[in-house]
C-alpha cells in the first residue's frame, strides 16, 4: 500500500496547481476530487495501478470511485503535514477558490475553520469535548447532521394557560429547545428568507460563560462554532434582513472580521456601543463599562434603498413611523446638494442624501396630507415623539435602562427570583427591534437565553398594536424553566399574546445527556449495557471496541468511561431527522408525526 501512495504522490505533483509553497496541498486535491475536475480525473487515469485502484470499468466506461479515492487520500499515511485547507501556511479564500496571496481581501483563518463543530451543551456547566466535521471531507456526516429534525413535546401557551396544540402556522411565535444548530437548519426548511432581524447574545467565551468546551484552542473553536450559526442565519435573513450581535471586547473585533468574511465587508452598518454596567473595577487602570453590538445587513444597498408605499426613502436607522412617512424635510431645488435652479423637482433633505420628487408628486403628497406647510416653507409631516428618538441613532447608547443591573432587577420582579445569570435589557431590546421591524416581522434569536428579545416584542406590539413574531432557540436545559415562564409572565401581564414551543426530538443525544449528568461507574457500567442493545453506534468504531468486555470497561476510570461512552455513539443521529420519523426504532408518536408534518407543511 505504501508503494501506491507514493505513486500517487508522484503522479499528482505532475500537477502544478495542485501545489501550494512547493508541496501538494491534501484540501485541494480533496476538493478537485469531490467536485470531479477533469483535469484530475484525466491525470489519473493515465497511471495504471492508480486506474484499477480508484475506477471502475462499467461497460467500457470508467467511473471515478470519488469516495475511495478522499478515504485514501485522508488517511494520516498521505501527506501527514496537510489535512484540513486551513493547516498549511497558505490555504484557501473563503470568498472565493484564490490563494491567499492571491486575495484581495484580508481572511480570518484559524485551525477547523473548514469543520462543522456540532456542540450540544444542556447545561451551563456541562463540560464536552468539541466534535468536528470537516466539510470537504465528510460531507455526508454533515448532510445527515444538519438535516431537519422532528419535532415533540407540543405545546401552546397563552393568557389562558397551557394547551396541546393541533394547529401551526406562521403567525405563531415559536421557542424551539433543542441544539441551536440543527434547529436553524430545521428552521430553513420554511423560514428561508424571511427573517426581518436576528439579534443574538451568543456566549462571550470569558472562560466563566456557557461556551464550556474542553478544548486546548478554544478561541479557534469559538469561531467555528460562530461560523456555522452564521451561515445559516445569512440564509434565513430576507434581504432587507440585518442582525445584531451583542459581545465583548474579548472575541468582538475577532467576530467583526469573521462577519466581513460570512456576510461581506460591504455589509457592515455599525459597531454600537452601549452601556453595560455603572460601576467600574478597581483593580483596573481602564475599566470597560461598555458593550458591543454588531450590526450588519444581508444586503446594504437593499436596506438603504428601500421605499415605502408612497415612493420616499427612508433614512439610515431604519425608522418606520406609524403613517409610514420617512423623517425628511423639503429643500428649494437650489438649495444644499447642488440643485440646478430652474429643475423642476422638489427635494428632500436627509441623513443620507437627498431625494427628489416632481412638482406633480409634491402637489398630490401635499393633498394627500403627507407633507405639510410651516414657518419654514414645506416640510414632512411626523410624530414628535419619534423625533426626539432620532436623537439616539448614534452609535453610542448610554441609557441607563439597558445596564445589566437594571435587566436582572427587571427580571427578578417579574420570575420572583434570581433565575438567570446577567439577562439582557428588555429596553436594549425594544430599541434594536423597534429600529427595524414593523408589523407582521419576523424576529429570531438563536441564542435567547432568558428570554428577552421575545419580551422586548410581545411589549412593543402592545404599545402599536403590532404582529411582529419572534422565533427562539436554546439548547439549555432551563428553555422551559426561565425562558418560557418569562414569557407566560410577560404575556399574563400583557393579558395577550402567545407562542408554540416544541422540542428536537432526541435520539442519541438522550444518551449523552444521561452520561454527562451521570456520578458513579456503576451508573455507567448499566448504560454501557443499555448503548450496546438500542443506541445508534457509529460505523467508525471497531467491532472489538464494541464488543468490550464489562471488565475491560470497568477497569477504565469515570472520565474515560463516560469518553468511551459518547466516543461509541454515532453523532449524526443525535436527533431524529424528519425523513426517518416512520422508522419504528425511533418510536415518533402519531401526534408527533402530525405535527412535524404541518410544521413543514405550512
Amino acid at each position: 500500500m505504501q508503494n501506491l501512495y507514493n505513486e500517487l504522490i508522484d503522479l499528482l505533483q505532475e500537477d502544478q496547481a495542485l501545489i501550494v509553497d512547493d508541496k501538494l496541498n491534501k484540501g485541494l486535491i480533496i476538493d478537485r476530487a469531490l467536485r470531479l475536475d477533469p483535469a484530475l480525473i484525466r491525470l489519473l487515469l493515465t497511471h495504471e495501478k492508480i486506474r484499477k485502484q480508484f475506477f471502475v470499468d462499467i461497460d467500457g466506461i470508467m467511473v471515478f470511485d470519488k469516495i475511495a479515492f478522499q478515504r485514501f487520500v485522508n488517511t494520516k499515511k498521505f501527506l501527514e503535514d496537510s489535512y484540513t485547507q486551513y493547516k498549511n501556511k497558505i490555504g484557501l479564500s473563503t470568498d472565493n477558490e484564490n490563494y491567499l496571496t492571491d486575495s484581495k481581501e484580508v481572511v480570518l483563518v484559524w485551525p477547523h475553520k473548514d469543520c462543522i463543530l456540532e456542540g450540544g451543551q444542556t447545561k451551563d456547566d456541562a463540560k464536552r469535548n468539541e466534535i468536528f466535521y470537516n466539510t470537504t471531507l465528510a460531507p455526508d456526516e454533515i448532510d445527515v447532521l444538519t438535516a431537519p429534525k422532528v419535532l415533540t413535546n407540543w405545546k401552546r401557551y397563552d393568557k389562558d394557560g397551557e394547551t396541546v396544540p393541533t394547529t401551526i402556522s406562521k403567525q405563531d411565535n415559536l421557542i424551539i429547545k433543542g441544539n441551536n444548530l440543527l434547529a436553524l437548519h430545521t428552521l430553513k426548511e420554511k423560514y428561508r428568507g424571511q427573517v426581518k432581524l436576528i439579534y443574538i447574545d451568543p456566549p462571550y467565551n470569558t472562560g466563566s460563560d456557557s461556551f464550556g468546551y474542553n478544548d486546548s484552542f478554544n478561541h479557534s473553536t469559538w469561531l467555528t462554532f460562530m461560523k456555522n450559526r452564521l451561515e445559516v442565519a445569512k440564509e434565513l435573513l430576507s434581504n432587507e434582513g440585518v442582525i445584531f450581535i451583542s459581545l465583548d471586547d474579548k472575541e468582538a473585533h475577532y467576530c467583526k472580521i469573521l462577519m466581513d468574511d460570512v456576510f461581506g465587508r460591504e455589509n457592515f452598518i455599525a459597531d454600537i456601543c452601549h452601556k453595560s454596567r455603572a460601576s467600574i473595577s478597581n483593580d483596573k487602570i481602564i475599566s470597560p463599562n461598555h458593550n458591543h453590538i454588531l450590526l450588519f445587513a444581508k444586503n446594504e444597498r437593499i436596506v438603504f434603498s428601500q421605499k415605502d408605499k408612497f415612493g420616499i426613502k427612508k433614512d439610515l436607522t431604519g425608522f418606520k413611523l406609524k403613517d409610514e412617512v420617512g423623517e425628511y424635510k423639503l429643500v428649494p431645488v437650489d438649495g444644499p446638494g447642488g440643485a440646478v435652479k430652474g429643475n423642476p423637482f422638489y427635494v428632500f433633505e436627509g441623513i443620507e442624501g437627498y431625494w427628489r420628487f416632481s412638482k406633480e408628486r409634491m402637489t398630490k403628497m401635499y393633498e394627500e396630507g403627507l407633507v405639510v406647510k410651516t414657518a419654514t416653507g414645506l416640510q414632512q409631516k411626523y410624530y414628535k415623539e419619534k423625533a426626539a428618538k432620532s436623537k439616539q441613532t448614534i452609535s453610542t447608547w448610554w441609557d441607563e435602562n439597558f445596564l445589566t443591573s437594571s435587566a436582572t432587577g427587571e427580571l427578578k420582579t417579574l420570575m420572583g427570583g434570581d433565575v438567570f445569570k446577567n439577562p439582557k435589557s428588555s429596553n436594549l431590546l425594544k430599541r434594536i427591534v423597534e429600529l427595524w421591524t414593523s408589523d407582521d416581522d419576523i424576529i429570531l434569536d438563536y441564542h435567547a437565553g432568558s428570554g428577552t428579545t421575545a419580551h422586548a416584542v410581545l411589549e412593543l406590539n402592545k404599545v402599536d398594536k403590532g404582529n411582529r413574531r419572534f422565533i427562539l432557540c436554546e439548547q439549555m436545559d432551563y428553555a422551559e424553566s426561565v425562558t418560557s415562564k418569562r414569557i407566560m409572565n410577560v404575556i399574563r401581564n400583557n393579558n395577550e399574546g402567545n407562542f408554540v414551543y416544541a422540542e428536537l426530538l432526541k435520539n442519541n443525544q438522550q444518551y449523552i445527556d444521561t452520561i454527562q449528568a451521570a456520578t458513579s461507574k456503576e451508573s455507567l457500567q448499566t448504560l454501557w449495557l443499555q448503548v450496546q442493545e438500542t443506541a445508534f453506534i457509529s460505523y467508525k468504531v471497531l467491532p472489538e471496541k464494541i464488543n468490550a468486555s464489562i471488565k475491560e470497561f470497568e477497569a477504565l476510570s469515570f472520565e474515560e468511561q463516560q469518553q468511551f461512552l459518547i466516543e461509541v455513539l454515532d453523532k449524526n443521529l443525535l436527533y431524529v431527522n424528519k425523513t426517518e420519523m416512520s422508522d419504528i426504532r425511533h418510536k415518533v408518536s402519531d401526534y408527533d408525526k402530525e405535527m412535524t408534518g404541518k410544521f413543514y407543511g405550512m
